[in-house]
């Protein structure tokens, strides 16, 4: 038994309140929002989910919905007979399901007065840095108009060797680039057992998880449900990513009705805490993790503003050394050559020369494009609290 491991709080440590959170992505599975039986939205199940996310956005907070159901619903229109589909099955299943999937949201949000925006991704756009960063600036957007993503991997183009498999890992994925602060796997159970409960009636429920070892590890099962992907050995995989990038996770069950707000009042569930927050953890990335494929020099006024906080403008850059694409790692350095700090440039090297020392209003006559206006921004930039970053 794990009671006394550190990895394992069930009663000393206090469980945190939803109501610290600022940023929440919710993940839905497909046994959960579809009848298994009737192929299915349960209307009644997702119009009190709604209800949920609409008093969170209410409250000043922003969501973002992970949803399966895809494949599932599109299954059901078609009427495909049950038993596994090929894969050219499973993508053309997609491509009718996600069109349903895409209106239920919308709808359903929309009752409450919210937009909701679709965002569909594969491995690739979580992987690859240029795409990652599109996702990241769309999901920003979205957020910034007090819209809701929703996000679900794109099963009519994804395959066996370029997909997630399972929108728990999904949801880690997108917590992360996101910068949330909490991710909600809502499932079948209502959290992390020290046995599986289903055929051991003296397991007990983990209500915090301090940090996630191989005897935690070890507590996961497979999937439970006929069209659920996952099993808890996914969460676990899911509450890795995400505390490692500074988010916390919980798991809950979401076989009851209202079930955001049933966390909200201290129902059961298991948290998966993090030491760290969404910005220190990237930042700590950027500063220690990535090689810097480029220099840029800046003025004086750039530096004062960097260490006040402000992102990097055009106009304060005076000078631009190496060769590197949108959305890699550069060194800034101040008028004297030594190193301020280290940060995602949001210019290929041959644009960032173009409009360094310019206004931000110059970007579109120079470039023909509107681009953004900052070079760095301040959450994609690490500043030395002395002036200077170690080097990897």
């Amino acid at each position: 038994m794990l009671r006394n491991r550190r990895s394992v709080s069930d009663q000393t440590m206090k469980r945190p309140s939803l109501n610290r959170f600022r940023r929440i992505v919710v993940k839905v599975g497909s046994s959960l929002l579809i009848d298994s039986e009737a192929g299915e939205v349960r209307s009644s199940w997702l119009s009190a989910l709604a209800a949920d996310i609409a008093k969170l956005h209410r409250e000043g907070r922003e969501v973002l919905i992970v949803s399966s159901g895809s494949i599932a619903l599109g299954r059901s229109r078609l009427k495909l007979p049950r038993g596994p589909l090929k894969l050219e099955e499973s993508q053309g299943a997609a491509a009718v399901g996600q069109i349903a999937l895409a209106r239920i949201w919308s709808e359903v949000l929309g009752d409450y007065g919210i937009r909701a925006g679709q965002i569909l991704v594969t491995l690739q756009d979580t992987e690859e840095r240029r795409r990652y960063l599109n996702a990241r600036s769309t999901i920003a957007k979205l957020l910034d108009w007090r819209a809701v993503p929703v996000i679900n991997e794109n099963d009519t183009v994804a395959t066996n060797e370029i997909r997630y498999g399972d929108n728990d890992r999904l949801a880690a994925r997108v917590a992360t680039m996101a910068s949330a602060d909490l991710l909600i796997l809502l499932s079948d159970i209502d959290g992390l057992y020290d046995a599986p409960p289903a055929s051991n009636p003296n397991a007990k429920l983990i209500s915090v998880v301090e940090s996630i070892s191989a005897e935690i590890e070890a507590m996961a099962g497979d999937a439970g449900s006929e069209l659920s992907r996952g099993g808890m050995r996914t969460k676990i995989e899911a509450a890795k990513i995400a505390t490692t990038g500074g988010t916390h996770m919980l798991i809950a069950s979401g076989k009851i009705e209202h079930p955001l707000q049933a966390i909200a009042d201290g129902g059961r569930c298991t948290w998966f805490l993090t030491p760290a927050n969404p910005i220190t953890a990237r930042k700590r990335w950027i500063a220690g993790s990535l090689e810097p494929k480029g220099t840029l020099t800046i003025d004086a006024g750039a530096v004062a503003a960097l260490r006040a906080g402000k992102s990097l403008l055009p106009a304060g850059v005076i000078r631009i050394d190496g060769q590197f694409a949108r959305g890699d790692a550069v060194i800034v350095r101040g008028p004297d050559t030594h190193e301020i700090g280290r940060g995602l440039i949001a210019y290929d090297a041959e644009d960032a020369d173009k409009i360094k020392g310019r206004s931000s209003p110059d970007v579109m006559t120079i470039l023909g494009i509107s681009g953004r206006a900052e070079m760095i921004h301040r959450d994609d930039l690490v500043v030395g609290p002395a002036g200077v970053i170690p080097a990897k």
